[in-house]
């Protein structure tokens, strides 16, 4: 969890149809409970991830040459305190939520098997850590 905080940018891989989807984005925080990221309902990720919710998340730390992939499936959040505090957070949204309500914010959150890759076990079996 460390990892993943020090290092919110990460890579979001969905699904429309048969092709994959990956876009950088911000994760929201990461912790015992899971992992939260927010999206628009507007969104093309929105509406991917409701037809889907199988993702998975890279995060990424290049100076270290350190990969986590987490997978698995994305569950809604629908606590409206989460969402006022990731706007607080992301004064980008305010204008939407003025406008749109708290609606147009989705909020999820992954649990999912985690698996850390580094040139240093490159080579070595996988081993996966459940979240």
């Amino acid at each position: 969890m460390e990892f993943l905080n020090a290092n919110p940018v990460c890579y979001l891989a969905t699904v429309e149809g048969n092709k994959p989807r990956v876009r950088a984005m911000g994760m929201v925080s990461a912790d015992e409970d899971g992992i939260i990221i927010q999206t628009g309902t507007y969104k093309d990720m929105y509406k991917q991830m409701s037809a889907n919710p199988n993702v998975e998340l890279l995060f990424y730390n290049a100076k270290d040459g350190i990969q986590i992939r987490v997978s698995g499936a994305v569950e809604p959040v629908e606590d409206k305190k989460v969402k006022e505090a990731i706007v607080v957070q992301r004064q980008f949204l305010k204008p939407i939520v003025e406008k749109e309500g708290y609606g147009a914010i989705a909020v999820y959150r992954l649990k999912g098997k985690a698996y850390v890759w580094s040139f240093a076990t490159n080579l070595e079996p996988k081993k996966y850590v459940q979240l």
